[in-house]
């Protein structure tokens, strides 16, 4: 292959890349902003949460039928729309004044996402053959989705402690501009080859419908109560449109996911190991951000920078990551990914009220930072495992939903366990910041154990050591003419 198109390729990728690592950091740039939003738009305590998790939930929630319009419409056509859609809503959350306006700025942020995203990784998929290059760009992308998280942390607090929590959203305005007028320049357009253009309604609509009532009926439980008759109502609705979702995409034609793509055990076991290490990690951050602000208050400048920690491990240890799946495979290098972050998030429960960095946070961040190395990419590529090039931006698209999914249940999971905590030792007589230590403590404590669980998940899913390799066919893309100057390899 010549010098040339390689060039064009990787060009492409980077904005590609920049397009992820955008929908990434905007999971978690919110959070060392929260109490100066909730402050200055009169969130309440209960609703606050949600801007991080609307964003969340509509992102994951979407992601399977955006992959499925990115296949049918085309990917860059797609990607592009997306992109567009993100960028106002972008505008739109900055502009907010008011808590519910917010809210819903964010989860039409995360429609714009859930587009994007499948839109992007397919694109890279369709440009890089199988081998080498390919295995180099998702190790990149694993790596971007480890640190973007973290990056988010720190890019929000400098902002907001010198321009304001508005220009957390402002900054994707200019970047998603320039992105728009570049990417019918560099980016190749492609679509599956195929005369029918059905899309799965109804699955998206059960399917992301039922997991938005359970992260409701999950977050407003503490306020409510588990035994309310408004929880119960709600966890039953969810469930029976998640059982109307599954009944749907065993019956149509054209499924948004079809169901025997799970017969794939390793696709499998990467899909929920990817769930739990998002829905433990991100909620860590969540969590951890929340306990520094409240109980130890820093300013959200000192919240971003003390996460520099985790941000840094991760980095510094992604290539050996990479280096690890290429030899001995996946699964070794992702039990040791999310064995250490289990620990480092246990670790963190010895928090206590007056903590200190070195001392008690330090630590913590550090192990888990370094287990998300060690598993972001590993699951990334074991996600890809035997599929075949035509499932490419299916599995892609699965994958990431697993993850969002997993994060924005995380969150709601967590607020939930340390907020019913709280509650209940402040009835007793305990001092706030006792009881929102005792809070944050219980929910380290779940969090560590939902990263834990997907131990069994990998040894009796995930076969063997050997590095994956993605089936092939070239019956699954019609590449249409690229771009001047783009590789549509």
């Amino acid at each position: 292959m010549s010098a040339s198109p390689t060039v064009h390729r990787w060009r492409a990728f980077a904005l590609l890349a920049l397009a992820y690592f955008m929908t990434i950091i905007d999971l978690t740039i919110v959070n060392v902003s929260l109490p100066t939003i909730g402050h200055d738009l009169h969130f309440t305590n209960t609703s606050l949460q949600w801007v991080a998790t609307a964003y969340g939930l509509a992102f994951g929630g979407l992601l399977l039928f955006g992959g499925r319009a990115a296949d049918l419409l085309g990917r860059r056509r797609t990607l592009m729309a997306g992109l567009a859609v993100f960028t106002a809503a972008s505008l739109a959350c900055g502009l907010a004044t008011n808590d519910a306006f917010l809210i819903a700025a964010r989860a039409v942020q995360g429609i714009g996402a859930a587009f994007m995203l499948p839109a992007a990784l397919s694109i890279v998929m369709n440009m890089f053959d199988e081998g080498a290059e390919r295995n180099k760009a998702l190790g990149i992308w694993g790596g971007l989705g480890a640190g973007g998280a973290t990056v988010g942390l720190i890019a929000g607090g400098l902002l907001t402690r010198y321009a304001g929590w508005e220009y957390i959203f402002y900054l994707n305005v200019p970047i998603g501009a320039v992105a728009l007028a570049l990417a019918p320049r560099i980016v190749p357009e492609s679509r599956r080859a195929t005369t029918r253009r059905r899309f799965d309604l109804a699955g998206a609509i059960t399917g992301t419908g039922g997991l938005v009532l359970l992260v409701d009926a999950i977050s407003q439980a503490p306020q409510y109560g588990w035994g309310a008759t408004r929880t119960i109502t709600i966890v039953v609705a969810a469930i029976a449109l998640l059982v109307a979702f599954l009944v749907i995409e065993s019956r149509v034609q054209e499924p948004i996911l079809p169901l025997s793509i799970f017969r794939r055990r390793t696709l499998a076991g990467a899909n929920v190991a990817g769930m739990l290490l998002v829905g433990s990690f991100y909620a860590f951050l969540f969590v951890g951000t929340l306990y520094m602000q409240e109980v130890l208050h820093y300013s959200a400048l000192q919240t971003g920078l003390a996460w520099l920690v985790a941000s840094l491990t991760s980095i510094a240890l992604a290539g050996p990551s990479q280096l690890m799946v290429t030899r001995v495979g996946p699964k070794i290098v992702m039990v040791i990914g999310l064995s250490l972050i289990g620990a480092g998030v246990i670790w963190a429960t010895r928090t206590p009220v007056h903590g200190h960095f070195l001392a008690d946070l330090a630590g913590p961040m550090a192990v888990a930072g370094a287990g998300t190395a060690f598993s972001f990419i590993p699951i990334s590529i074991a996600a890809l495992s035997g599929v075949e090039e035509r499932q490419a931006g299916l599995a892609s698209g699965l994958l990431n939903t697993s993850q969002q999914l997993g994060g924005a249940l995380g969150i709601a999971i967590a607020s939930s366990v340390a907020a019913s905590h709280t509650k209940l030792l402040l009835h007793t007589g305990a001092s706030g910041p006792v009881a929102l230590t005792s809070g944050f403590q219980h929910a380290f404590w779940v969090l560590g154990a939902i990263a834990l669980i997907a131990l069994p998940a990998i040894f009796v899913l995930i076969r063997g050591n050997t590095t994956p390799r993605m089936a092939s066919t070239s019956t699954n893309t019609a590449p249409q003419a690229a771009p001047a100057g783009a590789s549509a390899s």
